[in-house]
């Protein structure tokens, strides 16, 4: 094999070539090569936007940190760091009224920021919550610093909208009734805790009656761990109202009654009965705070609709004081029930049309309403938004129980969803709940059923039009006689 020097033939061609110098020209075409490209010209063009709050602050929240720009002129180092102690707090909210800041737009995830949006507003200074969607920078690298800066900017030029949120003092109702469903949803855990041990054991007690910490459920389990073993004195204490036969009863609660499952079931029996104390102190505290808001009518409510007992509703009056603070009852509204319209009132408040103008504009913010999607004058979407209300779901399932209803609403709903589909019409019924929710709060008048009269006659004509069509069609005449 033999060895030599290797030169590149690029090298070879070019020859020693030093920077600066020109290339030898090609003498048969007349060309000389530039030794360097010509450097681009430079955009000196930055165009800003009018700003409309010159007073105004970004501030980017995390679990331990906190980034807050101000505006270049308002002082020396625009951009600081605090961290999410107290003490931290105060000293940001005193530099920012130093730096002469009057309104602050802040972006977080959780619940870091409320302690901050507490502090800031009870300052007076102006706080507007933005969602994160609305305010992502552009891409390329992302820092806390940078997205503070981009929020001071966007924020100072008017392009952020602060989201939703009641009164303070809705706010407070809110919370409570937030951990009251979570602590409902604890007890649910339990219930399942039971059937679990009862499986186990054999006993087929939860597949014969409906609810086990019922009437009959809570007798029979006590009697089971207070030691009673025979199922007919078992089956003996069955309430009235109970379908299934004695003997049906007693042959559920033969089992196998092993230590190990009753331990188990009694545990989890007395802790479903800790989290029934804990709502109840919660219905309490509801209740009281309730009593502190200024009413707004003095006569007595209007009759009740007839609404099922709902297993999970408060232990108080809640149609009566709704209606104090709203001057509607909105039980009065087929679907809405007392947990339904008391979810509505607490989250947002009863004079939430301030911040909707429009049915439309509250609807959209629900989520509820087509978000089209036009490009080249075509459409290519119609779906709704993907909105985290609970006020939406609140309406959804409001929508969802009245496809037994036998009224306006029940026959509009059923027939949407032989024609939608069941997603879509409960999307569609949601949409009247909650447009008829902003006329009942809008105009502060009671609900009227009435108002569908001249909507179920113009069905009535176009169902009997139908009609003839298909006799024509047949070769027969429909002769129409009202029923009596």
């Amino acid at each position: 094999m033999r060895v030599g020097l290797f030169i590149p033939i690029k090298r070879l061609l070019i020859g020693s070539y030093t920077p600066g110098a020109v290339r030898p020209s090609n003498t048969s075409k007349g060309i000389v090569m530039p030794t360097r490209r010509p450097a681009k010209a430079k955009s000196h063009l930055n165009t800003q936007l009018p700003t409309l709050h010159p007073h105004a602050a970004g501030i980017d929240i995390g679990a331990t940190s906190i980034q807050v720009a101000v505006p270049v002129d308002a002082a020396p180092k625009p951009v600081r760091s605090f961290t999410t102690f107290t003490d931290d707090l105060l000293a940001l909210r005193d530099w920012l009224k130093a730096c002469g800041v009057r309104t602050v737009a802040m972006e977080s995830t959780g619940v870091y920021w409320i302690p901050l949006f507490q502090i800031l507003e009870a300052s007076g200074l102006e706080v507007c919550l933005v969602n994160a969607r609305h305010c992502q920078n552009l891409p390329g690298r992302k820092t806390d610093i940078r997205d503070c800066q981009w929020l001071q900017y966007l924020h100072s030029v008017g392009l952020l909208r602060p989201s939703f949120r009641p009164p303070e003092a809705i706010c407070a109702v809110r919370s409570l009734l937030r951990h009251r469903a979570t602590l409902i949803d604890y007890a649910a855990d339990h219930v399942r805790h039971l059937h679990k041990a009862l499986t186990q054991m054999n006993l087929q007690i939860h597949n014969v009656i409906s609810n086990v910490t019922g009437v009959t459920g809570l007798l029979i389990l006590d009697a089971i761990l207070a030691g009673e073993r025979d199922a007919q004195k078992l089956a003996a204490l069955k309430d009235h109202r109970i379908k299934a036969s004695r003997d049906t009863l007693a042959r559920s609660l033969q089992g196998d009654w092993r230590a190990e499952h009753l331990f188990v079931l009694g545990q989890a029996l007395a802790t479903w009965r800790h989290y029934q104390n804990l709502v109840a102190q919660c219905d309490d505290q509801i209740q009281n705070t309730l009593a502190t808001f200024e009413s707004k009518v003095t006569g007595p409510a209007p009759a009740a609709r007839h609404h099922p007992s709902l297993r999970n509703a408060p232990a108080f009056d809640v149609r009566t004081e709704l209606y104090r603070l709203c001057e509607v009852d909105l039980t009065q509204v087929p679907g809405f029930a007392v947990n339904t319209a008391l979810v509505l009132f607490t989250e947002l408040g009863p004079d939430f049309v301030q911040r909707f103008p429009t049915a439309k504009c509250f609807a959209s913010w629900l989520g509820l309403c087509p978000d089209n999607r036009i490009t080249g004058g075509k459409i290519i979407s119609v779906k709704t938004r993907e909105v985290k209300s609970r006020c939406a779901q609140a309406l959804r399932l409001a929508a969802q129980s009245l496809w037994r209803a036998k009224n306006y609403l029940g026959d509009c709903f059923r027939r949407w969803k032989a024609r939608l589909g069941t997603p879509k019409a409960i999307t569609a019924m949601a949409h009247k709940l909650a447009r008829i929710l902003w006329h009942l709060i809008k105009h502060r008048q009671p609900y009227d059923p009435n108002v569908w009269a001249l909507a179920e006659e113009k069905l009535r004509k176009k169902k009997l039009a139908r009609l003839h069509q298909n006799a024509a069609a047949l070769g027969y005449q429909l002769i129409a006689t009202p029923t009596t």
